[in-house]
């Protein structure tokens, strides 16, 4: 069992919010989305942002606010039982338009390049940039699509 991510677009929290099912769950939300696996957005996401914005990752480099579960986070005790949202999941977080404009104003000819790099994250299980590229293109692709419609970019996740 892995953890599942999955990025999409969307105009704002609150219509995400409102498309999520009670559960928390994306199916049938009707947004773009590139479905990946292990793809998170402190770690993996945020080397592919480091690569592309030339900069050393860090921690904090891909910065993301809650959208969902709407309740706070109960601190600093934390949640009370096992089936609160917070242990739970899933948990969605929109992330910064740095993000989706990083991604967005990739240029077709440095793709090759930027997947190959990519792929040396250890934390990817990837061994052939045959594999790891179309999940770029795709990425690059919603972050467009989203700069173009004034939308911004989010990351579901799921264990």
């Amino acid at each position: 069992m892995g953890v599942l991510t999955d990025y999409f677009r969307a105009p704002d929290a609150e219509s995400v919010v409102e498309a999520l099912e009670p559960d928390g769950s994306l199916f049938g939300c009707g947004f773009d989305r590139v479905q990946t696996k292990g793809v998170d957005s402190c770690v993996v996401l945020g080397q592919l942002i480091a690569a592309i914005t030339k900069v050393p990752w860090s921690p904090d480099l891909v910065k993301e606010t809650t959208v969902w579960p709407t309740t706070p986070y109960p601190w600093p005790e934390g949640p009370e039982d096992d089936d609160d949202p917070w242990v739970t999941g899933p948990w969605v977080t929109q992330l910064d338009s740095s993000v989706r404009d990083a991604l967005a104003g990739v240029p077709d000819t440095d793709v090759p390049e930027l997947a190959a790099e990519w792929m040396r994250a250890e934390e990817l299980d990837v061994t052939r940039v045959e594999h790891i590229q179309p999940l770029l293109e795709k990425l690059i692709e919603l972050a467009v699509l989203a700069r173009a419609r004034g939308e911004q970019l989010y990351c579901w996740v799921c264990l």
